[in-house]
């Protein structure tokens, strides 16, 4: 018996080394895709883009909130003169633009809205630039793993060394003034 548990431990142990051995031969770097996207010049185009749309949609939302609003006030003002059919209209009436509202909200920023496939349509070029950047760095350098700092990976340390921001920007063109983050 203390031989089986004699050869258990020794096996153990001897997986436990090779395993270490392995795993000291691994090369990890980490980047942040945020700052590196935001670093692209054409970033700053599409940010603007996106706002001036955003600007705009809105804009037709607070005319539509306020058109709902003069209704009510209208409604308020007015209810004790109206005959019964007619509240009922005018309620509808308020009713219908509160949905017409809440539609174009939808249509336009929900989930699957105009505004987020906008953004994905202009965002995408840029974040493909990156990641075939981060992609040679990784290969050229030798690295087995590269994190994203920003995708919530729980990257709680890291050394400088194995942060390739620098090399990420100069891969794809750009001039690093002062060390990146």
């Amino acid at each position: 018996m203390r031989k089986v548990i004699y050869n258990f431990c020794l096996l153990f142990a001897l997986t436990s080394v090779l395993a270490g051995s392995a795993a000291a031969q691994q090369k990890t770097g980490y980047v942040d895709t945020d700052y590196l996207v935001s670093q692209i010049p054409e970033y700053q185009s599409v940010q603007q883009q996106l706002r001036s749309l955003s600007q705009e949609w809105r804009a037709e939302l607070d005319e539509m909130q306020q058109e709902i609003e003069r209704l009510r006030e209208d409604f308020s003002a007015r209810e004790i003169l109206y005959t019964d059919e007619i509240r009922n209209q005018k309620e509808q009436e308020i009713n219908s633009k509160i949905q017409q509202r809440q539609q174009y909200l939808e249509q336009k920023f929900g989930a699957e809205g105009d505004f987020f496939q906008r953004q994905k349509e202009l965002l995408e070029p840029i974040q493909r630039q990156v990641f075939e950047a981060i992609t040679r760095v990784a290969e050229r350098e030798g690295f087995d793993f590269v994190l994203d700092r920003t995708q919530k990976t729980e990257l709680l340390y890291a050394r400088e060394q194995w942060n390739l921001n620098d090399e990420v920007l100069l891969e794809l063109g750009i001039a690093v003034d002062n060390p990146s983050n």
